[in-house]
């Protein structure tokens, strides 16, 4: 009976636990912090592509707002100019941009007719060159060329007409690129205007959130930015008219049409397109050089050529030293960089920027005097304002002076040295000579090595030497 009653007891006490889910058991495995974590992720990949979307479709835009930074840099020195004498920032920027929208539409207007012209000549002289060409063929490899046979050829070969099929299905397409071109000229010339006359205002603006001795240095270097900015467009532009003038005499000289329009051309085409700007500008002259005589646009082609190498060992090194200051081989690797990243554009802002950045970093840089090493100066150094023929004769007064040294000395004792060591020329104050055996310091190397006549010389005292070329002073 008394086991039984145990038994009972223990079940009445045992309670059974309630089921168990899967749920339950998953929300007890799983960390607090992970579905923060994974919505975290998710909200900073949707915010990655959403950057990355907009950044791709605002490419246009944020290109034309670097473009007319630039430009609002580069014309900010006249602006500052005319409103230190009076004139109002709005209305000095004003006529900056009426002035250079003068020049380039004069520019486009005088090339537009130089081509036109020009095109006119040379379709209605078109049979006249097929003419001399096909002369030229037969006579050379022995053919029977036709001129009417040639023009057929070409008027009904297959390539010709769909050239001109697909010319004519993208007139839409060339006329959306047209006007696209202008609303990125006009995007650019807006924000090129707002920067340059609210220059104070936007680098009050931009001072205002940074302390203070960050506002300085983005001060410095903004006034960095538009001096080398400047600076280079300035030279740019120097060159650019040396360039002109050069290639306008060469063309008045051969006879060749509108030779300060192509002048013009060849200027602003040579300088404002980096490295290769000179060869893409050189042929437009060379093709109406040819229509004019074949050998005038070798001759222009070999100039050109000439004209490259001098302007850039000579010319611009001595034009941009003061305003860009930058390394051939920098400016280059700039051009080529800027090319990749940002294509035509940024080949043309390639070289002021590089400058403005070498510039603003230089002043963190801490520079140290270089070692006087033949390997670091580029050869072994002389010594300066003593020629060769005065080394010799230094070097033969020294030989003289060991020898004479070397026969005054007593027999099975050392020679004593050429140059005896010197003391001051100035005696003590006791009136006491010198030790014997020593010369003055002021004496110089033909003193030092006179020999003594058959006797070692007596010791010369102080008194009897003057007072800086160790001559006899003069008695009384």
């Amino acid at each position: 009976m008394g086991h039984t009653c145990s038994v009972v007891a223990t079940e009445d006490t045992v309670q059974e636990a309630p089921p168990v889910g899967p749920r339950d058991a998953a929300s007890a495995r799983m960390p607090r912090w992970l579905p923060r974590a994974m919505v975290l992720a998710l909200a900073l990949v949707a915010g990655f592509q959403f950057a990355s979307w907009a950044f791709h479709e605002l490419t246009s835009l944020l290109l034309n707002i670097l473009i007319a930074f630039f430009l609002a840099l580069a014309i900010e020195p006249a602006v500052d100019w005319m409103a230190a004498r009076g004139l109002r920032r709005g209305a000095a920027t004003g006529l900056v941009f009426l002035g250079i929208v003068i020049a380039v539409a004069g520019f486009f207007a005088l090339l537009g007719s130089m081509l036109a012209d020009q095109i006119v000549t040379m379709v209605e002289d078109f049979p006249n060159y097929l003419d001399k060409v096909i002369s030229w063929v037969n006579a050379t490899f022995h053919t029977e060329l036709s001129r009417v046979e040639v023009q057929d050829s070409l008027l009904h070969s297959d390539w010709l007409q769909k050239y001109v099929q697909d010319s004519a299905n993208n007139v839409l397409d060339v006329s959306a690129q047209v006007l696209g071109g202008l609303f990125k000229l006009l995007t650019v010339t807006l924000f090129a205007f707002y920067f340059a006359a609210d220059g104070p205002r936007l680098r009050r603006a931009l001072c205002s959130v940074l302390p203070p001795h960050r506002q300085s240095e983005v001060l410095r270097a903004w006034e960095i930015a538009v001096a080398k900015t400047g600076g280079y467009l300035y030279s740019r532009g120097l060159m650019a008219l040396i360039s002109g003038v050069a290639h306008y005499i060469l063309l008045e000289v051969l006879g060749v049409p509108y030779a300060p329009a192509l002048a013009v051309w060849v200027g602003l085409i040579s300088q404002f397109i980096p490295t290769i700007g000179t060869y893409l500008a050189g042929g437009l002259p060379m093709l109406i050089a040819f229509t004019v005589n074949p050998w005038y646009a070798v001759w222009v082609l070999g100039f050109v050529v000439i004209y490259q190498q001098f302007e850039n060992y000579l010319l611009q090194p001595r034009i941009t030293a003061k305003t860009v200051d930058i390394h051939p081989a920098v400016a280059f690797g700039s051009v080529i960089a800027g090319t990749a990243l940002l294509g035509a554009v940024g080949a043309l802002i390639a070289i002021p920027a590089t400058a403005t950045l070498q510039a603003f970093l230089g002043t963190y840089i801490k520079r140290y005097e270089v070692t006087d090493d033949a390997r670091v100066q580029g050869g072994t150094r002389r010594p300066r304002g003593m020629s060769r023929l005065a080394r010799v004769r230094r070097a033969l007064r020294r030989g003289e002076a060991g020898a004479a040294s070397g026969a005054s000395a007593p027999d099975g004792a050392d020679a004593e040295p050429a140059a005896p060591v010197a003391v001051p020329a100035r005696p003590d104050r006791s009136g006491g000579a010198p030790p014997a055996g020593t010369v003055p310091a002021q004496a110089t190397d033909t003193e030092r090595a006179r020999p003594p006549a058959g006797a070692p010389a007596p010791p010369r005292s102080p008194e009897s030497t003057g007072p800086a070329t160790g001559e006899p002073a003069p008695e009384g």
